[in-house]
C-alpha cells in the first residue's frame, strides 16, 4: 500500500489570461510549476487541449520527483458555476463561448486520445480551491470553520466547515460578492443592486478614486505621481502606495473599501457563525489598509456575544492557493 507521505497530484488553476499548474506532493507542496497562456479565442476545446498537454508535461516532470504509484489525480480549479458531481462547468467568465460543458469528461477523453493518459480529474470553483488550499497549506491550517474571500477583478469566496468544502446545493455557496450590502445604491454588477463586489471590485475601487479626485483634484497629486498624471492607467496598486506613503485621499479610499467588507464578513457571522476570515487575491496586497477598518467595521457591525474569536487574516499561499487546493483534493 502507497505510504500517505509519498502520495502527490498535480493542481490547475484555470484562468482568463493564464493556465497556472503545479507538481504537488501532499507532504512537500510545490516541486515545480509551469504557467501558460490561456488561449481563450479557441473556445472550450482548444483550451482542453491546452489543460491536457499541461497535464501531461507536468506528469513527466512529477515522475522525477516521486514514485508513480503515489500518483492521486489531477484538480483543476476554474472559475464560474462547477457541478462537481457531473464535472461541468457553466458560464465562466473571462472564458468566451463557453455555455455548460462538460469539462471532466472532455479533459479526461483528450488526455487518452492526445497524449494516451488515463488520469483521474476533479474539477471545483476556483474560490473554492484557493480556500481549500488555505486550509490544507496556508492561513486557515489551524481554523476548523472560515470564509476565504479573494479580492481582485471580483470578489469571491468559499467557506470551509468542519475542514471542508461547502459547497451548497448547487455549488454556487460562497459567493459573497453577490452579497447585497446596499440595496438601495447607485451600483450595479451583473443586474443586481449593491453587491458586495459592485462596491469593492477592481473597477469600482479605481471609480470611486477618481471621482474622490474629480471633486477635489489638488487632493490627488500624489496619485497623479504614481500613475504618470495619466488617470487612464490608474490602478489600486498605485492607492496602496500612495496611501503607505500617508496620501490621505487614498487612506480614506481603502477606509471605505475595508468598511464595505466588513459589513459583509459581519453578515456571514450573523448567518453562519464563522468567525475567522482568510482575505487573499491581488487587491489583498493592501494588507492593513483593508483589514483594519474590515475588522473594526465587522466588530462595530455584530453583536458583543458574536465577537469572540472574530478575526480577519491575510491568505499565504498568493497565487498558488487554487494550485494547492486542487491538488489537495485528490488527497482527501
Amino acid at each position: 500500500m502507497q505510504r500517505d507521505m509519498f502520495r502527490w497530484a498535480i493542481g490547475i488553476d484555470l484562468g482568463g489570461t493564464a493556465i497556472k499548474g503545479a507538481v504537488i506532493g501532499e507532504q512537500e507542496g510545490i516541486v515545480t510549476e509551469r504557467t501558460i497562456p490561456t488561449d481563450t479565442a479557441s473556445g472550450p476545446e482548444g483550451i482542453v487541449e491546452q489543460l491536457a498537454g499541461l497535464i501531461a508535461a507536468l506528469k513527466v516532470q512529477g515522475a522525477r520527483f516521486f514514485d508513480a504509484s503515489g500518483f492521486a489525480g489531477t484538480g483543476l480549479g476554474a472559475p464560474g458555476a462547477v457541478n462537481v458531481s457531473l464535472g461541468t462547468l457553466s458560464y465562466p467568465p473571462n472564458l468566451p463561448g463557453w455555455t455548460v460543458f462538460p469539462l471532466c469528461d472532455a479533459l479526461q477523453n483528450c488526455l487518452k486520445e492526445k497524449e494516451n493518459l488515463s488520469v483521474s480529474v476533479i474539477l471545483e470553483n476556483d474560490a473554492n480551491a484557493a480556500a481549500f488550499g488555505e486550509a490544507m497549506y496556508g492561513a486557515g491550517k489551524h481554523f476548523s470553520d472560515f470564509l476565504m474571500v479573494t479580492l481582485g477583478t471580483g470578489v469571491g469566496g468559499g467557506i470551509i466547515l468542519n475542514r471542508q468544502l461547502y459547497r451548497g446545493a448547487n455549488g454556487t455557496a460562497g459567493e459573497v460578492g453577490f452579497m447585497i450590502v446596499d440595496y438601495e445604491g447607485a451600483h450595479v454588477h451583473a443586474g443586481i443592486r449593491g453587491t458586495l463586489e459592485s462596491l469593492i471590485g477592481k473597477e469600482r475601487i479605481v471609480e470611486l478614486a477618481s471621482g474622490m479626485i474629480k471633486e477635489n483634484p489638488s487632493a490627488g497629486h500624489a496619485v497623479a505621481e504614481l500613475c504618470g498624471h495619466d488617470f487612464t492607467r490608474l490602478s489600486p496598486r498605485h492607492l496602496e502606495h500612495a496611501a503607505k506613503q500617508g496620501d490621505p485621499l487614498s487612506l480614506a479610499l481603502w477606509q471605505r473599501v475595508g468598511e464595505a467588507l466588513g459589513v459583509g464578513l459581519a453578515n456571514v457571522t450573523a448567518l453562519m457563525d464563522i468567525r475567522k476570515f482568510v482575505i487573499g487575491g491581488g487587491i489583498s496586497a493592501a494588507g492593513d489598509l483593508i483589514i483594519t477598518p474590515a475588522f473594526e467595521r465587522l466588530r462595530r457591525s455584530t453583536l458583543p456575544s458574536m465577537h469572540e474569536g472574530l478575526d480577519i487574516v491575510p491568505a499565504e499561499l498568493g497565487n498558488r492557493a487554487g494550485m494547492y487546493g486542487a491538488a489537495a483534493l485528490c488527497f482527501v
